[in-house]
Parts: structure tokens; sequence; C-alpha cells
């Protein structure tokens, strides 16, 4: 690309031939040359006076510093702006600014390595396209610290608006681990994300916050810090069957729905039917599942839905069933966590609420002590588990989802050292950010 002029005059807002400035309606272009870092554009400002910052008073000028700030890529190459900044002076003896020079927020920050574009064009693909901080760096010929110093304060800025709050009715709450390191050098292993399961106001569910710590007081703080009037919004509570949650909810939410997650009760009612055939299997046998145990064969189809089996599939559990008088107590078992699981697939809600407080009556005197022990939960949790048909079928799956994010995210980037720097990036990629009010977009 050989060099050239621009050729718009200083009353024009853009330049007219090339697109790579349209982004700074106070610049215009006035070479274009390619250099081993990649394509180096030189511009200068189209605004030929203006004030001191300290007086008001219309500065002179004194000549021009040539400053770079790296650019977004444009076709795969990376950019450098050179800005020739007017230096001015102020002439007024009782100013205390002597010289300053030209700014423009809109193109960089002050004393900023990277452009506000190119800024802006790195949050997107960290969001958006699975990026790591290294492969954009790369892309921007630079180091991941220029880069990161750069994007950081910007999303911290986003982290601490408090308009991100607003509008939650539904409130889920997990944990994850997200390092296997030594606690006392990297901190809590797990963490409590609060997740944004409002329908309506966001398409899909948005992380709203990490904290370290899994615990209910760690819970109940950080409701207490969001403050009365986003507590009172809160119409739904998640959780999973986890009582410290429970006891945050509770004491800080108490005008909101407590409601049991519907995939942790069949995940329970699973986990039964396990310990069952675990148990069986070392009382008949004498060791653990093997090839051509009947029991051991039939392990993944237990954890099917019945509605779900082919004609060979009910054969096979059939046949493991007849094998031995004592594989009743699996086939009950079965059946039980059949039973539970039909609960959220009723025709109506009413329906399912009655074979749900059947259950609770029924299963905590059932004389196999793992189906007896599921009952005992259930009957314990019975208010936030029959929540779940009060609330049009309010879950914590969403939660779920943000931590398979959360997951995928932490992997592509091969893990994290510092809480902050994974707090704000998962914040960014689950959707709890909007950086857009602070990249002048």
């Amino acid at each position: 690309m050989h060099n050239h002029s621009c050729v718009c005059p200083d009353t024009l807002d853009r330049c007219d031939r090339c697109d790579l400035l349209l982004d700074f309606p106070g610049l215009h272009l006035v070479a274009v040359s390619k250099a081993r870092a990649g394509l180096v554009l030189e511009v200068e400002s189209c605004d030929p006076v203006t004030g001191c910052p300290g007086c008001g008073v219309i500065a002179t000028g004194h000549g021009r510093i040539a400053v770079e700030v790296i650019d977004a890529p444009w076709a795969g190459r990376p950019v450098r702006i050179r800005w020739r900044k007017r230096r001015w002076v102020c002439l007024e003896d009782v100013c205390k600014v002597a010289t300053f020079l030209e700014q423009d927020p809109e193109v960089c920050a002050p004393r900023g390595l990277l452009s506000t574009r190119a800024i802006r064009w790195a949050i997107g693909q960290l969001r958006r396209e699975g990026a790591t901080i290294q492969g954009l760096a790369r892309q921007l010929s630079t180091t991941w610290n220029t880069l990161w110093s750069q994007v950081q304060p910007v999303l911290a800025r986003a982290a601490e608006d408090p308009s991100r709050f607003e509008g939650v009715q539904v409130l889920g709450v997990d944990e994850h681990i997200w390092h296997h390191r030594d606690p006392r050098r990297r901190g809590p292993k797990a963490l409590t994300g609060m997740v944004d399961l409002t329908r309506g106001t966001h398409p899909t569910a948005r992380l709203l916050d990490l904290v370290p710590g899994r615990s209910g007081t760690v819970y109940r703080d950080w409701l207490g810090q969001r403050g009365e009037r986003f507590r009172e919004e809160i119409e739904i509570a998640t959780l999973d069957p986890f009582q410290g949650y429970k006891n945050a909810i509770d004491d800080q939410l108490e005008d909101a729905t407590c409601v049991l997650d519907a995939f942790h009760i069949v995940k329970l009612a699973g986990a039964a039917v396990d310990d069952v055939r675990r148990r069986i299997q070392q009382e008949t046998l004498g060791h653990r599942g093997r090839k051509g145990d009947p029991l051991f064969g039939i392990r993944h189809i237990l954890r099917a839905g019945r509605e779900r089996l082919t004609t060979r599939q009910q054969n096979r559990l059939a046949r493991a069933f007849s094998a031995h008088p004592d594989h009743v107590a699996v086939e009950v078992a079965y059946q039980c966590a059949q039973d539970l699981r039909d609960v959220f697939h009723q025709a109506t809600p009413a329906q399912g609420r009655r074979l749900a407080e059947q259950l609770i009556d029924t299963l905590p005197s059932c004389p196999i002590p793992e189906i007896a022990r599921l009952g005992k939960t259930l009957r314990r949790w019975k208010t936030a588990f029959l929540a779940y048909f009060d609330t049009d079928g309010a879950s914590n799956g969403g939660t779920e989802a943000i931590n398979g994010i959360i997951e995928l995210g932490r992997r592509i980037a091969r893990g994290f050292r510092n809480f902050e720097h994974y707090r704000l990036r998962m914040l960014l990629i689950a959707g709890g950010l909007d950086a857009s009010p602070h990249t002048h977009l």
C-alpha cells in the first residue's frame, strides 16, 4: 500500500477515501503506510482551535507530538495509529496550565496504549468468540500485560455499575470449583455464583456475581450488600438442596418464594437407585459390578426415563429384576424414582402437585433404607419442592447453564491464578457485564 494524503477539508467529520477511521469523527487521515508491525495510520484532528482546560481562553498552537496507539485489526492485519497531537500553550499569566496536548476520549484515553475501538473489539472477542487475552494480544502485535491493562479497567467500571442489578425478579444460586490448588495460597476453591433467571428482561440467564466461599453466610452477606430495594424486587429464589443457601434466603428474602430445583430432585432419586443397586450387588455376589452381572449391565438403563426405553431395554430390565429374588429392591427403587420423575411431566401443575404430595407422604415409610432417606429429604424440603408447581416451573436450570459457560471459559484460558481477573472474565462471557457504556459505543 502506497502513501496517500487525505483530501477532505477540515470541515468534514470523516474521511471519504478510507473506512478505517469511521469510528473517529474528530480525526482525518493524513497518510497510510505499511510497516513491519502492520498498517500505520497517520491522523490529525479536524479542530483548529481549542480552549485551555484551566481557564477556557483560546490557546496558541505550539507544534505537534506524534503519539502511537494500537488500533483494532483491519483485514487480519495489525494496525497502529500515529496521532499527530497538537501541543497548545496558554498565554494567560494567571492560569496554572502552561502547555497541554489535545485529547479525545472517543479515540483513546489519556496516556492510553490502545484505542477505544481496539478495546471495544477485544471485549467483543472475549465475550462472543471465546478468545483468550494471549490470542488477542498476538493479533494486535502486543503483549498480554499491555492488552489486559487496558481492558481490565473497562470491565471493572462495568462491574461496579449498579444498574446491572436492576430488574432481577428470579434469582438463582449455585457453587462451582474454580481452582484445585492449595487454598492457603489461592483462597477458597469453591465460589458461590448468583444468576439472574428473570424471564423476558434478558434473552438468557446472566451471571450477576461471584464471591469466594460456599456457605449460607457468603450468600447472606452478598444479599445484604445489594440493598433493600434489590431484595424487595426478588419474587422467586431457586437453589439446590443445600441448607446453607436456604437459610440465607429465609433470612434476607422473606417475601420471596423459595423453589427447589427439579433437576436436583431427579438427581437425588437416581442416586438413591444407584445406591440400592450397589448394595444389592454386594449382598448377592460379594463384589462390585463386573461385566456379565445382571445389575451391572442395566446401570445406565436405570437412569433413563421409562417412557424412553425401547422394547429391548425393557426386556433387559425384566430379566435383570427376575435374576435373583433380592433384585426386587432395585425394581421397587426404580419405580419410586420414575414416579418422582413423572411429577414434573404431568399435564397440569395441579396433577403434578397431587402426585408430589403422595410421594412425600409415602416414601419415608418405604422399607428400602435408601428410598426412605430420599423421602425424608423431600419431606424436609416439602415447601420448596411444592413451590415448583406454584411458580410456573421455576428451576435452577439457567444457573447450571451459566456454570457450563464458566467451565468452558476456564478451560479455554487454561486456568486462572487471580480471582479478580477470573471474576471479570466470567461476568463478561456469562452476560453479567455491559461494557458498551464504558467503550463509547
